[in-house]
């Protein structure tokens, strides 16, 4: 257990909620940003996990949310990069904007909080502190229908390399790259079974899985600059 907390970026929900519960199951304390309020929000309350609501689409909006991080902690064990926006592509006068909004929530966000967060992470007593971006299996792939966000992930993975090689070697920092790990209310069979279709491991995970690579990444003194792809291996259909 660390008396650091650890930083989940949109942790009211899926996959982040999830590993924040998980952590706080094992004993550390969690910080979470959120975007808006949801009844969910109430539950992680109770479980003594601190919520900071945040808005990432904008620079203003990062630092107002790196200053009041710094007033609830003075260390971090953690940082752990969950925020995402899953937008599709437009087209017309909004196009740009549609991409700019992306490339401040995936890359400008982990970017700002990176660099501020550095003097968190090296407070932690801890013989380990991390940085974890969570990428996506589509950043290497490309998108027909999502381009803006699967090339907004993908500088997230770069700013992986580079910060990797900068804050070696006190903090390591690795990238997680999913593909699809939970379903989404509305998702018929015809969608689970295209999803299965995709990888050769025929199965909708559950985000579970998500955790388990995060614990290796926290737990493994050894491990920085990678992408750990958790896809069900989709790169051999």
């Amino acid at each position: 257990m660390s008396a650091s907390p650890v930083l989940i970026t949109g942790g009211a929900q899926r996959l982040g909620r999830h590993c924040a519960e998980r952590l706080v199951d094992d004993g550390h304390p969690v910080i979470i940003s959120y975007r808006r309020e949801r009844p969910a929000l109430d539950a992680l309350r109770e479980r003594g996990i601190v919520t900071l609501a945040a808005d990432f689409s904008t620079e203003a909006g990062i630092l107002d949310f790196l200053e009041r991080l710094k007033a609830e902690t003075s260390s971090l064990r953690a940082i752990v990069h969950n925020a995402s926006d899953w937008a599709p592509d437009i087209t017309g006068p909004k196009a740009g904007e549609n991409f700019e909004r992306l490339f401040r929530v995936h890359m400008l966000a982990p970017y700002l909080i990176n660099l501020h967060g550095r003097a968190l992470l090296e407070a932690c007593r801890e013989p380990q502190r991390d940085i974890v971006h969570l990428t996506d299996y589509v950043a290497r792939k490309g998108s027909r229908k999502h381009a803006a966000y699967a090339a907004t992930k993908a500088g997230l993975e770069n700013l992986t390399l580079s910060f990797a090689a900068m804050y070696a070697p006190a903090i390591q920092v690795n990238a997680i790259a999913p593909a699809l790990i939970m379903l989404g209310e509305g998702d018929d069979d015809a969608y689970v079974a295209k999803v299965k279709a995709k990888a050769v491991m025929d199965m909708v995970p559950g985000p579970g899985v998500i955790y388990q690579s995060l614990r290796y990444l926290l737990d493994n003194r050894y491990v920085t600059g990678i992408t750990l792809p958790v896809d069900g291996g989709r790169h051999l259909r």
